[in-house]
């Protein structure tokens, strides 16, 4: 099988347009009879159609892949997890489940294209550039062996202990007001 359309698009990273390439790819395979499920790029292909927000067809794709290629490449299932996340528009927790697998060299620049473009388009309005030191100035760290940013840990809020004296003029002055 002949992926070099696809290989050319990834390393150009044309991201925009994986989905079309495999759909076409797929199409022209199917339509030659030739048995190509175990050795099809699932993962690609479903995070091409995620890439450019085509959530339906993604979903489409993921009925059609069979049970032993999800069960034997878990990187489909981690990606199907992304475009599920997205479904459901839980959108924090579309990074948690980017940030939760290790994701291959072939797939990797596209994950992290996918999440700088949906951080900037659709979760910040910002573009790049913006988002990056946006994210920067509030404590996140840029990773060097990928352009992925990496959340700052929130501080856990302290409990405040409420001084009895000023419970009761609080109290005092509430009852106040009501008569």
């Amino acid at each position: 099988m002949d992926f070099t359309v696809l290989h050319d698009a990834l390393a150009l990273k044309s991201y925009d347009q994986i989905a079309d390439i495999c759909d076409t790819l797929m199409l022209q395979v199917a339509s030659e009879g030739v048995a190509f499920h175990e050795e099809w790029p699932y993962a690609v292909h479903l995070l091409g159609h995620i890439y450019i927000n085509d959530i339906n067809s993604a979903r489409f794709l993921w009925k059609k892949i069979p049970l032993t290629v999800k069960e034997s490449q878990p990187e489909v299932s981690a990606v199907w997890k992304i475009g599920q996340r997205l479904w459901m528009k839980e959108y924090s927790d579309v990074h948690e489940a980017i940030r939760e697998y290790n994701w291959s060299p072939q797939i990797l620049g596209l994950v992290a294209a996918f999440k700088a473009f949906k951080t900037q388009r659709f979760f910040l309005g910002m573009n790049e550039d913006d988002a990056a030191n946006y994210a920067l100035q509030q404590g996140w760290t840029l990773d060097p062996a990928s352009p992925m940013l990496n959340v700052k840990k929130q501080a856990v809020a302290t409990e405040q202990k409420l001084d009895p004296s000023k419970l009761q003029r609080l109290t005092e002055y509430v009852f106040h007001l009501e008569h």
